[in-house]
């Protein structure tokens, strides 16, 4: 066995603490999943108002996180990956206390107006921008820490956090609301689902204090000290700390005038279709709408929620398959494979729903889609977009991916209700049909990484 050349323990510390943004991330969208139906009968149906206007206040924190991917290049490159994952800390926190009370100071509480309604789309935006931020930096920066042999490992573990959180928030949820009514959920309980968040997003923030900036953007700072004093304790010796700063350093000079498409349009086209992929094969329809799917199954309402629960196990579980997995198979195997599998899970479902059959088949194959999504388009997705693009574009271009891949979140979440009262058929079959292109895709355009430095992959991309 080859010795290693990297602190393992320094940079899983440090990797630690960056995956708290992932699981944020995951807590921050799923806690919407327990809450939906409570916001509903408190907000929505007392005035009137459909299935669009629920629609789009389950999926308002998306806008958000359009929001903030697209202000995470500013903000990573003006401010450093630290200050911006800082700032999304903070921004977690004030939302879990602003979505869990949004009367505070200009409204009455159990008076719902359109006033209120705005205030609580408003929280949800607000933390939601700190999820785009997140999304974006969090892979950046684990990817500019991490050495070349366990980039994906690390990486796809930023994953493994954004479901661990999502499992998580499923337990809250499912422990807040297991043995109430409807009606003190319906009150206070959704309350309780939200302001649950602080706790997680108090303990990132503190954490951030006790780690580096990332070397590559202190290097591309013109901080080569403090990028090499960093290096040294990643690596094993000093020397090695050297030659990785020298390789990041040439790059930088060689690129010293890039502009966003210096490395011309296809790798930005790849890293933004990545992005609409992961999102148009459906996922967090199914993330989002657990329960109510459940629920449309004939299952019980605190049912459904352990079913959910269950499901979170099964996204953990084949999330660290991925993990495992993606620096010995490759990227490309794994994306190809999962989305195979999703295509059968969603095309099954579609024609279940056709035949209107109603059974544990449903759950059976929305397992095969979930399992398959989490071993691959899950963590690798993520692996790519921290890792594709060149150093000095870097934070620009994981923007404009983030940004795209949240728009396309948006966009599949808030139109789901619409779709499935159209027609559940198509919903599933469009699902499943976006999984068969995304396998087309990666076969076609994705090049493979596996195991190549930073600075080596940039040299695909030389024009």
């Amino acid at each position: 066995m080859k010795n290693k050349t990297y602190n393992s323990t320094y940079i899983f510390g440090i990797t630690l603490v960056a995956t708290l943004g992932g699981l944020l991330f995951g807590y921050d969208t799923a806690v919407i999943s327990g809450a939906e139906k409570a916001i509903q009968a408190y907000l929505i149906v007392p005035m009137e108002m459909g299935s669009f206007v629920h629609g789009a206040t389950v999926s308002s924190a998306l806008i958000g996180c359009i929001i903030g991917g697209i202000i995470s290049g500013f903000l990573s490159n003006r401010l450093g990956r630290k200050n911006s994952l800082l700032i999304a800390g903070f921004l977690f926190f004030t939302s879990a206390l602003g979505s869990a009370y949004p009367e505070f100071l200009f409204f009455e509480k159990g008076n719902p107006t359109y006033g209120l309604l705005i205030a609580f789309n408003f929280y949800r935006i607000w933390g939601g921008i700190g999820v785009g931020l997140a999304s974006a930096v969090c892979p950046t920066y684990i990817g500019e820490i991490a050495p070349a042999a366990i980039r994906g490992r690390l990486v796809s573990f930023n994953q493994f956090a954004i479901i661990f959180g999502m499992l998580v928030v499923y337990f809250v949820n499912w422990g807040i609301a297991n043995g109430q009514t409807i009606e003190w959920i319906n009150d206070i309980g959704w309350r309780y689902m939200f302001a649950s968040e602080a706790i997680p997003a108090g303990l990132f923030f503190v954490l951030l204090f006790l780690v580096p900036e990332s070397p590559r953007y202190l290097a591309l700072t013109h901080n080569e000290q403090k990028a090499l004093s960093v290096l040294e304790k990643i690596n094993v010796t000093k020397e090695q700390a050297k030659n990785i700063l020298q390789e990041i350093t040439s790059t930088i000079t060689e690129t010293a005038k890039a502009k966003f498409f210096s490395y011309g349009k296809k790798i930005i086209v790849i890293g933004v279709l990545l992005s609409v992929f992961q999102q148009f094969v459906g996922i967090n329809v199914v993330l989002y709408y657990a329960p109510r799917i459940f629920e449309s199954m004939g299952v019980a309402r605190d049912a459904s929620m352990m079913q959910t629960i269950v499901m979170g196990f099964v996204n953990v579980v084949f999330t660290v398959v991925a993990i495992v997995t993606v620096d010995k198979w490759g990227r490309k195997p794994l994306l190809v494979t999962g989305s195979i599998g999703m295509a059968a899970g969603m095309i099954a479902i579609a024609i279940l729903s056709y035949y209107d059959i109603i059974s544990i088949l449903t759950l059976i194959f929305i397992i095969i889609f979930t399992a398959s999504f989490m071993m691959s388009w899950g963590p690798i997705c993520w692996v790519y977009i921290s890792e594709l693009f060149p150093n000095k574009i870097r934070g620009q271009a994981v923007a404009v991916a983030v940004a795209a891949q949240w728009a396309a979140n948006y966009l599949i979440s808030s139109t789901y209700p619409g779709m499935m009262e159209f027609s559940s058929v198509f919903t599933y079959g469009f699902y499943g049909a976006m999984a068969i292109l995304s396998a087309l895709f990666v076969w076609k355009m994705v090049p493979e990484t596996k195991g190549k430095s930073l600075e080596e992959i940039e040299k695909f991309w030389k024009i």
